[in-house]
């Protein structure tokens, strides 16, 4: 018996129209478990060196993990992998809502897509048919219109739909798939970050439609009283912690604006400074006291993070969004110089009905807005992009959806429009590997820096969040180098294996925590060291990916702004030198044992079972 899983991964090629059943290998299961690391070895099982991301043989995974769809608080996630048309590189994005859920009761661990179709479809896996059906109607649509007219057709309000938007119909490098948009009942979801959106539009796939006949079992447990009864005592953990109860669910995510503009780390005037003056006026406080009408949460989860919020007067009156999230108030707010929280929350709605990133496209805002001021681009192709003015900069947003004018370069990312616009450009390009830089400034938080170079998919605050850490001492002083290498990599393994269960990053819940669940539902046998070997053993595998790709010690490594000192603010001539950067990242490669240019050594591998 395949407890924890369901054992069946669906195959669908789109160029011939094949569906096909296909059995999950039960031991890569075990070193891989799901989601990201399973979905990291399927990647780099099936894809040769080299092929364009946007090409027929690209493949994107939709992948659950043997936590997915259960009784365990936050167990509504699932990962999205594919290789990314921004970086070139691996690339998972993890998505909370009930999608991930829906696949699982379908009957279904993974979706792998292959091949492109020659004209539109989308998907639909209803109640046991599945079946490829006609997209035409919906080319062009935005991500919330699809969603409303692919349940019509299908005749369910609670049928889970994954969908692109005009950017991924156009390839924009940073589009991303969004699930379930704008539902005012539950929560949906993004796969953001890396151009996911970009690969399924280059396939023809406009969506893909689930709805489970729940009166099928499609897994068990091994342990099923042993999981209830853990699962019991995490959601007591998750309820009587005292953060989720007085923050996380009051707030959500924007709980964290207002102190890090007060620490010095919020991005400002595209990183030029840290320290937001109207930062108050986006916080997470304001949105509680004027546009949050509702709290909402994922499959399974209590913590209700997510915020339904309206525009109740004003020149954006009417605009209804979920959100925007911390990430969303930092880019498209102080990176931009944007202190109006209806103009965030109207940028924030477009991003996602767009099916835009809204990082990496508050990022290239941001880099425009510094352009513009800088005379590299002119008025007659961006209007007065002044930091600060919202109107120019919500008309660039869809400019960039659907390739228009400067659009059209902006939507390659900030990479290679810093690399086409010429002069220094390239000097205050925020990005690393060409994926762009998230909301944490690491001049006010030394460990980000080695995260962001390090991570595995690009700039990512995700793969190892040290600001907390920092800011509270836990490392020691907060403006030093000392232990963030060691920090980042115990983080990394960490996270690594989290997110192949798949959870949550909110879960207050511990190593032996998610051992005992991962045990109890599949009848493995970790123990807290072999789960962490484990992560290990993933982040090497998508490292080896990387290197596969071209990647190189020169390719860890910051933009220049970054080592110049911060101005103004808590952070004030406050900066990270050269040398200390690299004495971390010396270090963090003796620690992972790869050489001084960060390749895995034998020994390493062979260690890690990755020989």
């Amino acid at each position: 018996m395949f407890y924890g899983y369901t054992g069946n991964i669906l195959d669908i090629d789109l160029s011939s129209g094949s569906i096909k059943d296909v059995s999950l290998n039960k031991e890569d299961a075990k070193q891989f478990i799901g989601g990201k690391g399973l979905g990291a070895k399927i990647l780099y099982d099936t894809l040769d060196e080299g092929i364009d991301p946007l090409s027929s043989e690209n493949i994107l995974i939709f992948i659950t993990g043997p936590l997915t769809a259960t009784s365990m608080p936050t167990s509504g996630r699932f990962t999205v992998v594919t290789k990314s048309p921004l970086t070139g590189l691996f690339l998972d994005s993890h998505v909370g809502g009930y999608f991930g859920p829906e696949l699982k009761f379908a009957g279904y661990d993974a979706l792998i897509i292959r091949g492109r179709s020659e004209k539109p479809v989308y998907l639909s896996i209803f109640k046991g048919d599945i079946e490829l059906k006609d997209a035409k109607h919906l080319w062009g649509k935005t991500t919330s219109e699809t969603t409303k007219a692919i349940r019509k057709e299908l005749g369910d309000e609670k049928t889970r739909v994954a969908e692109i938007g005009p950017a991924g119909e156009k390839l924009v490098r940073y589009a991303m798939i969004n699930i379930d948009t704008y539902d005012q009942r539950e929560r949906g979801g993004q796969a953001g970050r890396g151009g996911s959106g970009a690969v399924m539009g280059s396939k023809n796939l406009k969506a893909i439609a689930i709805k489970a006949d729940r009166d099928k079992k499609t897994f068990e447990y091994a342990d099923a009283e042993g999981f209830r009864s853990i699962t019991k005592n995490a959601f007591k953990k998750v309820n009587e912690n005292e953060f989720i109860k007085k923050k996380r669910r009051v707030y959500g995510t924007p709980i964290w604006i207002k102190p890090m503009s007060d620490l010095g780390i919020l991005p400002t005037r595209n990183f030029q400074t840290g320290t937001f003056e109207y930062a108050g006026d986006i916080s997470g406080e304001r949105m509680r006291e004027t546009i949050v009408v509702a709290d909402k949460g994922c499959y399974a989860c209590p913590i209700l993070c997510g915020k339904h919020s309206k525009i109740k007067d004003g020149k954006y009156k009417g605009t209804e969004l979920e959100g925007p999230e911390y990430e969303l108030l930092a880019l498209l707010g102080s990176n931009c110089y944007i202190g109006a929280l209806d103009a965030v929350s109207k940028a924030s709605f477009l991003v996602d009905d767009l099916g835009l990133d809204g990082i990496s496209t508050g990022n290239v805002l941001g880099f425009a807005m510094e352009c513009y001021e800088r005379g590299f681009i002119g008025r007659e192709e961006v209007g007065e992009l002044d930091f600060g003015k919202d109107e120019p900069y919500i008309e660039l947003i869809e400019k960039i959806a659907y390739r228009e004018g400067i659009g059209d370069l902006l939507a390659e990312g900030v990479k290679r429009a810093a690399e086409e616009i010429g002069g220094n450009a390239e000097d205050f390009a925020m990005h690393v590997k060409g994926m762009e830089i998230p909301g944490y400034d690491p001049r006010g938080s030394f460990g980000m820096a080695l995260a962001y170079a390090t991570s595995d998919r690009g700039a990512c605050h995700q793969r190892a969040w040290t600001v907390r850490a920092e800011i509270e001492g836990v490392l020691g002083e907060r403006f030093s180098i000392e232990g963030r290498a060691s920090f980042v990599k115990e983080v990394q393994d960490e996270r690594a294996v989290a997110y192949s269960l798949v959870v949550c990053d909110f879960a207050p819940l511990d190593v032996s925590d998610f051992v005992d669940m991962l045990n109890t539902a599949t009848g493995f046998n970790y123990t807290p060291e072999s789960y962490l070997l484990a992560g290990e053993r993933i982040w090497n595998l998508i490292r080896l990916f990387n290197i596969r790709e071209g990647v190189s010690r020169e390719d860890d490594k910051l933009p220049k702004r970054l080592f110049e000192p911060m101005k103004g603010g808590a952070t004030d001539g406050i900066k990270i030198t050269e040398k200390m950067f690299n004495d971390m990242l010396d270090e963090y490669y003796e620690l992972r044992g790869w050489n001084s240019n960060g390749i895995p050594s034998d020994e390493t591998l062979r260690r890690l079972d990755l020989k």
